[in-house]
């Protein structure tokens, strides 16, 4: 009896083999047939033929020769960078700030747009952005592959669209639609802090961690949860808005959905907060952080300021933690960068005074524009698994 062949299997082999040795030149830099060879366990003529195929289709070039023993040096071979390009936004009360990434992941295009004083107009604001960092990075939206705009507020998984952002109240329901329409380009939205969350992961205080939450203390105040790696969004992206925890010593808003309606746990620990409270212990400063920081630098002197501080941040860190029990915390958001390690040992402390669990609270590692960096990361996923996944035409 003949055995049975699977349609396709070769083409599915070389398409896995081909994404294989993408991922190694992206994370090991140029490299030869030969070393893709072996750190892929292909033959030679298999390598040789893979990296032919990648050329032709313009995904990989040559940069190079390496130098060896006997007979001509061997060629260089390193991922095409133009051949996909990227474009992450952020998106602020006050200003759009866009970058532009190839596929490697090199930021080559940036545009700051303020939008004080100007259009209320989300699509003319973001196409502004978005059209100069392609620009600035020598490209055209023609080869832009994603948009990914991190956004506060809900961000629905099933449909995309933004259903409820704070302080953005010309942001709503079918501003995606328009901005696909106005950009010819796949546009998607996520959730600011959950991006931060991604760039988290992917480079920071995260990275080779299966579970943690990230909450975010800013103008605002998020919660992201990675579960065995993986975002929780919630059923309708809800998951994580603990600025809306009700919580003792506040008073609980029964109209939260309402434009301006803060949390109660909001009312406690954001910016605002923060500044109003280091005032009542002596401590000033132009920002919220500046307070803080001013407290961590007077040491003993700030210590009472900065108890207080840790013990409203405990009442949301140690509810989140007593229901996921994640063996990690990462505090991100300007607030949270302030208060340093010092904060996040005294939340550390506290929370595992008040709960059954104690887990690890730090500092997040990226302290630099999260949220953009974390949707050029989202996009660059998406792009790299549309365009390594159809190497095989």
């Amino acid at each position: 009896m003949a055995a049975t062949r699977l349609p396709g299997t070769p083409r599915l082999l070389r398409a896995l083999n081909d994404r294989a040795a993408l991922e190694l030149l992206l994370s090991r830099g140029p490299l030869t047939r030969a070393q893709l060879g072996e750190l892929t366990g292909l033959s030679k003529v298999t390598a040789s033929q893979l990296v032919e195929r990648l050329e032709e289709r313009g995904l990989v070039r040559r940069v190079g020769e390496q130098a060896g023993g006997r007979g001509p040096n061997a060629q260089l071979y390193a991922v095409t960078p133009g051949s996909a390009y990227v474009i992450g936004v952020e998106v602020l009360p006050d200003r759009v700030i866009a970058a532009c990434a190839d596929i490697t992941g090199a930021v080559v295009g940036r545009s700051e747009q303020s939008t004080v004083g100007g259009s209320a107009d989300p699509v003319r604001a973001v196409h502004a952005a978005v059209v100069e960092a392609a620009t600035a990075a020598g490209t055209t939206l023609d080869a832009v592959r994603r948009v990914v705009i991190g956004t506060p507020g809900l961000v629905d998984p099933e449909t995309n669209e933004i259903s409820f952002a704070f302080d953005l109240p010309h942001w709503h329901r079918g501003l995606l639609a328009e901005l696909r329409k106005d950009l010819s380009t796949p546009v998607v939205f996520g959730n600011d802090v959950n991006l931060a969350a991604v760039a988290e992961q992917h480079a920071g205080a995260g990275k080779d961690v299966d579970d943690f939450v990230l909450i975010w203390v800013d103008r605002g105040v998020g919660l992201a949860t990675v579960i065995g790696g993986r975002l929780h969004q919630g059923a309708t992206g809800a998951a994580g808005e603990i600025g809306y925890l009700p919580v003792a010593g506040t008073e609980v808003p029964h109209n939260a959905s309402g434009r301006g309606v803060k949390g109660a746990f909001q009312t406690l620990v954001a910016a605002d907060a923060a500044k109003t409270l280091g005032e009542e212990y002596g401590f000033s400063g132009a920002e919220s952080p500046d307070v803080v920081r001013a407290a961590v630098e007077a040491g003993e002197a700030g210590e009472a300021y900065l108890d207080e501080l840790a013990r409203r941040l405990a009442l949301g860190v140690g509810a989140t933690c007593v229901v996921l029990d994640p063996p990690l915390v990462v505090l991100a958001g300007e607030v949270s960068q302030a208060g340093g390690a010092r904060l996040a040992e005294k939340i550390e402390a506290e929370v595992a005074s008040i709960t059954l669990v104690t887990p690890k609270v730090v500092i997040s590692e990226m302290a630099t524009e999260p949220v953009l960096n974390g949707a050029l990361l989202s996009a660059l996923d998406a792009v790299r698994d549309e365009v390594f996944g159809s190497t095989t035409g």
